[in-house]
């Protein structure tokens, strides 16, 4: 892909803020995003990450705060932001009754590209999605994993500078989640700025930076690796013993504890020492009629470490409405 010269970032936000009357949606959100950087967004549903989206790409117009798009104001540039973007979302965008060949020429068309390229581009579509000899197939009649990188070929025809996903991966199997996130490294490779929605945590370690939104308001910033070694408060207690799911009711009321969630058959919990807290934990645990294995500390996983920030946020909040009060 040709692109144009990259330039050192490729998305800017300053105190962006959305309102819908007195809902604040979006809350004074500033973030930079480096060209040809992948980077995650990431938070529960209804924390803000679609309106914010929506601005991003020219959709909706922000309540107040600046930024810009591939180098073009979001409060005065939105058309141009639209041609420079691409955008794909978890339902693929797709027409089932095309087939592959007619939603790569209806797409074309949409996006403006000049006749001299189309067929180059579709060509490359082509052969990317490796959906060659399925040129003529329905594509209703398409696997899910296909579907989306058709999708993703459709998004990058006009060959955009920034690309927005927006859980791209939802409802595809294991494996096409790993080809497609292969092909996102390579569109990164490319200078291709990916701005990522996800909701799965294995996918948030694939990108080179996060971001967590809650409520409306950015709460963590940084790399993976920066919000596991630096950004978690608490300690992970990890513990491994029979019908974990009756003995996360007995875990979580000793004191000490902050949060607990079951992960497969073991409980994680958060604690501030979690030495302190093993020993009361296999003891209470043991007089509960629980079989115990492992009680060990480990290292948070990126799950472990949004739980911690929501948790730490919501007592924050408590306590400033108990003070209040």
């Amino acid at each position: 892909m040709n692109l144009p010269a990259p330039e050192a970032f490729a998305v800017t936000l300053r105190n962006l803020e959305r309102r819908f009357g007195d809902f604040v949606a979006v809350n004074r959100i500033s973030l930079d995003v480096r060209q040809g950087e992948i980077f995650g967004f990431l938070g529960p549903n209804g924390a803000g990450k679609s309106t914010t989206i929506r601005m991003l790409c020219g959709l909706l117009e922000p309540t107040s705060g600046q930024g810009t798009v591939a180098g073009h104001d979001i409060l005065t540039q939105r058309e141009e932001i639209k041609r420079a973007i691409g955008y794909m979302s978890q339902k693929f965008s797709l027409y089932d009754d095309l087939t592959v060949e007619e939603n790569i020429d209806f797409f074309s068309g949409i996006y403006s590209v000049p006749q001299a390229r189309k067929e180059d581009r579709k060509a490359w579509v082509l052969d990317m999605a490796h959906l060659e000899e399925h040129r003529r197939t329905r594509t209703g009649l398409l696997p899910g994993g296909w579907k989306q990188r058709l999708s993703l070929g459709c998004a990058l025809l006009h060959e955009p500078r920034v690309l927005f996903l927006d859980e791209p991966t939802s409802g595809v199997d294991p494996l096409s989640r790993r080809s497609f996130w292969d092909l996102i490294y390579q569109m990164a490779s490319r200078g291709v700025t990916v701005f990522v929605t996800t909701h799965y945590m294995e996918e948030a370690e694939y990108c080179d930076r996060l971001a967590l939104i809650y409520r409306g308001e950015l709460v963590a910033l940084g790399t993976p690796g920066e919000m596991k070694d630096t950004l978690m408060a608490d300690q992970v207690l990890c513990v491994a013993c029979d019908r974990s799911h009756e003995a996360l009711g007995v875990a979580a009321s000793l004191e000490g504890v902050r949060d607990a969630a079951l992960f497969g058959r073991d409980i994680h919990l958060m604690t501030e020492d979690a030495d302190a807290l093993a020993p009361r934990l296999r003891r209470a645990l043991s007089e509960s009629g629980f079989q115990v294995g492992a009680v060990e500390r480990i290292t948070p996983s990126l799950e472990d470490v949004f739980v911690s920030l929501i948790e730490a946020r919501d007592r924050a909040e408590g306590a400033q409405k108990e003070f209040k009060a």
